[in-house]
């Protein structure tokens, strides 16, 4: 999608949706990382998070632009924009707006040394080896035994 398609797009939600004109920019913006979108309330132009068509579609990116034209709207009404304002809260309802985006943050595979306790079998997950002569269980002081290597999914940063 390009930015004239984007327009576009936000002009038909706001006139679908809304029942009210879109006047003003709407742009993608790759600098954003934790949201969807952006509401500049100085120009009354939208920001988009391009990411977000890619990992998680359209549709979501719908749900996110009726989030930002709730802002807008209300803002230029002068009625209450904001996430905590019940007005903002009741239009996100009737357009079908998203409240939260999901997580735009890509998985990575960790892999851990597991061992367990010979006494109490207690299991304990660690990134590096240790040496099983020194340590021992917090639990029982029982001795430790080396399992093997799991993975774990995390998000990255």
């Amino acid at each position: 999608m390009n930015q004239k398609e984007l327009q576009q797009l936000v002009e038909t939600i706001s006139l679908n949706d809304f029942g009210k004109p879109f006047r003003h920019q709407a742009a993608f913006n790759s600098r954003l990382r934790t949201t969807g979108g952006r509401y500049h309330m100085k120009s009354h132009d939208l920001d988009f998070n391009p990411k977000v068509i890619d990992k998680l579609g359209e549709e979501i990116f719908i749900g996110i632009v009726r989030h930002e034209l709730c802002h807008y709207h209300l803002h230029l009404e002068g009625r209450g924009y904001q996430h905590k304002d019940r007005d903002f809260k009741l239009l996100l309802k009737q357009v079908g707006g998203l409240r939260f985006v999901p997580s735009l943050k890509e998985e990575k595979v960790v892999q851990y040394w597991e061992y367990r306790c010979t006494a109490c079998d207690s299991l304990i997950h660690r990134q590096r080896r240790f040496n099983l002569s020194k340590y021992v269980c917090a639990r029982c002081k029982g001795k430790f035994e080396l399992k093997g290597r799991i993975e774990r999914k995390t998000a990255m940063k």
